[in-house]
């Protein structure tokens, strides 16, 4: 697959898709086959800097404690500091999984980061991973992080042979994200053990919109009961 099959199929899915008052994003769902999700290590979870920007700004908070709150609060979101942590309810933590896209931690606290946020953040994939640099010291410059962060793009394998990435915005350039979706490919297909043998399709759509698959011989528009089953399986992933 190359540039050209997925530009392709970017021109395609904007064809058939209904106009929206509001700008969508372009998920990209990458189905494996082949994958023996009992072996760590043939499972995925890898943290990609895009190239281009996924056109929406990143929310991030930081779980910290003093030595780091003065730099935070100029930076990130949302700072919510160790001695305010226990003040948190349940409900109040599943609000906040769903409001921040990244939650950095600081170090030498985050066994109590993972004694109170880990139940909620866990199981969503959002506590802090040391593999996207979420983990800092109590020294640690953090607006580099940041910035980083804007253009990274978990691509984690779950429970099942499935990895999906938001790539961009409908009013982006074709080519920016084209070249995002080609990074994502590319990479995710390198990490594979068998690469393009475990890679069993490659599908674009809208935040609200059909699919199509992008293949060598041009994009196909999923029929639309296989579109209702396909769009079933990427909610219970959001969930």
């Amino acid at each position: 697959m190359n540039k050209q099959n997925i530009l392709d199929a970017i021109v395609k899915l904007k064809e058939v898709s209904p106009e929206r008052k509001f700008k969508q994003s372009f998920d990209l769902i990458l189905n494996l086959k082949s994958i023996n999700l009992k072996k760590p290590e043939e499972k995925v979870e890898i943290f990609l800097t895009l190239p281009h920007s996924k056109g929406k700004k990143q929310k991030i908070c930081a779980l910290i404690d003093n030595e780091l709150n003065t730099q935070a609060k100029s930076i990130f979101d949302k700072v919510i500091l160790k001695e305010d942590f226990s003040k948190f309810t349940k409900k109040e933590m599943k609000k906040l999984a769903q409001e921040y896209d990244f939650f950095i931690a600081q170090a030498n606290i985050m066994s109590q980061i993972a004694t109170t946020f880990g139940k909620v953040l866990g199981p969503k994939q959002k506590m802090p991973n040391p593999k996207a640099g979420c983990v800092v010291p109590p020294t640690a410059a953090l607006k580099p992080l940041y910035d980083k962060l804007q253009n990274l793009v978990p691509l984690v394998m779950k429970n099942e042979a499935v990895i999906r990435a938001t790539v961009g915005k409908d009013d982006m350039k074709d080519e920016e994200v084209a070249e995002n979706i080609y990074a994502v490919y590319t990479t995710v297909l390198h990490a594979l053990p068998k690469e393009k043998e475990n890679m069993k399709s490659v599908l674009l759509k809208l935040s609200m919109g059909p699919i199509v698959e992008i293949t060598e011989k041009g994009p196909k528009i999923k029929q639309e009961k296989e579109e209702k089953q396909l769009k079933t399986k990427v909610k219970s992933k959001k969930e």
